[in-house]
């Protein structure tokens, strides 16, 4: 491949039709009402290289905190990373909630310097309590990467983000929970017969659409992602939502005719997210990514301000309710357990003869003694 440098962790034989450059090979634009068409359309979508030097572009331009870590910080702090071997094995930062990297089309042993990405990421911003998309899109850029380092700073710029009323990654369970009420909201108000879909099939709507955001990160096919990450880098935040319901369109028009409009009884919501997901990762059979994007920018949506309104009033609710952080989930002991751990207890401390300090026979029963 002419792009080695920005494709040192693609697995080529899995980018398909990806890994044949055409198309432009420049891109003369700084009007970002330019920018915003050009993404729509996928001006870059043919061409590996020029993909990775407009999001560098993109990136770049990220208004920032003063002090926000770039390159030199991660090879500071890694080292030479060429000469390490990376392990999988390293667990990711509790922040992430459980999600793994999504492998798309990087080299297996990629996967672990996405590991390696995001730990050091945890280190430079302790202030990050809930980040669970964070996986993906470290996983995305890193296609689009020189190298670790490179990538590290480019996610990072996404993290400081500090333009007013401009977000781009969650970093809090406040904000993660009140984004999805916000979609909730959304898909009520501009998906309304996929919305009742949802009510009627789940035992729980909100269960449901807490998984909004990872069919886009996550579940999406690559070839799919990677025009929604065009416009995401131009638009921001709100490409997500726009995204996220047009999803559950198509996934309400394909269960309409998958059963021929017949009811359905209530499910497990766990079932209903596992149908969402397979839908969502088994799109590219019947919906293509410009049919995708086309279908996300036809939806009427309210403006940024207005959704960051919106989610704001849903923060304020949460707040109201002392939802701010995710409750840890703790591990009921059973019986033969507890027998075990009973077991263990040396006899010096075992309270098989208990110290009576109170008996009827012996002290009445009256509470004025």
């Amino acid at each position: 491949m002419a792009e080695e440098d920005y494709g040192t962790f693609v697995d080529w034989n899995l980018m398909g039709d990806l890994a044949k450059s055409s198309g432009p090979t420049k891109v003369d634009c700084k009007e970002l009402k330019e920018f915003k068409q050009m993404a729509r359309q996928g001006n870059w979508a043919k061409n590996h290289k020029l993909r990775a030097q407009v999001y560098q572009q993109l990136i770049k331009s990220i208004p920032c905190r003063t002090v926000t870590p770039d390159a030199e910080v991660y090879r500071d702090i890694v080292g030479d990373a060429a000469t390490k071997k990376p392990s999988s094995h390293i667990p990711l930062p509790e922040f992430v909630d459980g999600n793994p990297v999504p492998r798309y089309c990087l080299k297996a042993d990629a996967v672990a310097s996405t590991h390696r990405i995001i730990n050091c990421i945890a280190g430079q911003f302790p202030d990050i309590s809930h980040c669970p998309s964070l996986p993906a899109i470290t996983s995305l850029l890193l296609h689009f990467s020189k190298d670790e380092a490179q990538c590290f700073e480019h996610v990072s710029r996404m993290l400081a983000c500090n333009e007013p009323g401009k977000r781009l990654l969650d970093q809090t369970f406040l904000a993660y929970e009140s984004s999805c009420m916000t979609f909730g909201d959304l898909a009520n108000k501009y998906c309304t017969a996929a919305h009742k879909l949802i009510v009627a099939t789940a035992q729980d709507v909100l269960e449901v659409y807490a998984d909004w955001q990872r069919w886009v990160l996550g579940d999406l096919p690559f070839s799919h992602m990677v025009r929604v990450l065009d416009v995401y880098l131009v638009e921001g935040y709100k490409v997500l939502y726009r995204v996220a319901i047009a999803l559950l369109k198509f996934y309400r028009k394909h269960k309409t005719g998958s059963q021929g409009g017949q009811n359905q009884q209530q499910q497990d919501s766990g079932k209903i997210r596992a149908d969402i997901q397979a839908f969502v990762k088994g799109i590219g059979s019947t919906v293509t990514p410009d049919k995708l994007l086309e279908k996300s920018f036809s939806i009427r949506l309210i403006n940024r301000k207005e959704i960051t309104l919106l989610q704001l009033t849903n923060e304020k609710s949460l707040q109201q309710k002392g939802i701010t952080v995710k409750q840890k989930r703790y591990k009921i002991v059973s019986a033969k357990e507890m027998r075990d751990i009973w077991s263990w207890i040396p006899e010096r401390f075992a309270l098989c003869q208990p110290e009576l300090l109170f008996t009827t026979s012996t002290h009445g029963c009256s509470l004025n003694r």
